[in-house]
């Protein structure tokens, strides 16, 4: 019961910040914002889909996820939340980009150049954890170091003339 409780939960806010990302990104583009390194992001869908359901799949329905494991996770929604409210329409799941519009250099901006990445990598290491699944924490931050490492050149590269 509690592993299918917190799976549900994570897939809701999944879902959410695909729906909200997608708003985003939509009324950027109305302003004349523009997408970077489209080809890499059905990547990053199926990876949160597949550790998702690896988790789901691998993992005994009566497992107890580990007190300390699950209160690091939900630790780490505070500071996405922080992110997603310190960005606010500029949020997105995707790489847009709007000329003109400068840097964010306020809330988890000021420590971590990527906060957002951080958070996503520490949930994809913890969840697993949380219910006893060394490889999929293993397998699946390993993708995501990879994915991310094209994926913040790719930014940073669509960035640099704001800094």
């Amino acid at each position: 019961m509690w592993l299918w409780l917190v799976i549900g939960l994570v897939a809701i806010q999944r879902l959410w910040e695909l729906w909200l990302a997608n708003r985003n990104t939509r009324r950027l583009i109305a302003l004349g914002a523009v997408e970077v390194g489209a080809r890499h992001y059905p990547l990053f869908i199926a990876l949160h889909a597949s550790w998702l359901a690896a988790i789901a799949l691998a993992t005994p329905p009566a497992t107890v996820p580990h007190p300390a494991w699950l209160a690091f996770y939900v630790v780490l929604q505070f500071g996405r939340l922080w992110v997603i409210a310190t960005l606010g329409r500029f949020w997105t799941t995707r790489i847009i980009t709007l000329l003109g519009a400068p840097l964010n250099r306020r809330g988890p901006y000021r420590f971590v150049r990527h906060p957002n990445y951080v958070i996503a990598s520490l949930e994809i290491l913890v969840l697993p954890l949380a219910v006893g699944q060394v490889w999929i924490a293993v397998a699946w931050s390993s993708a995501n170091a990879m994915l991310l490492a094209w994926r913040t050149r790719v930014e940073d590269g669509a960035l640099a003339d704001r800094r």
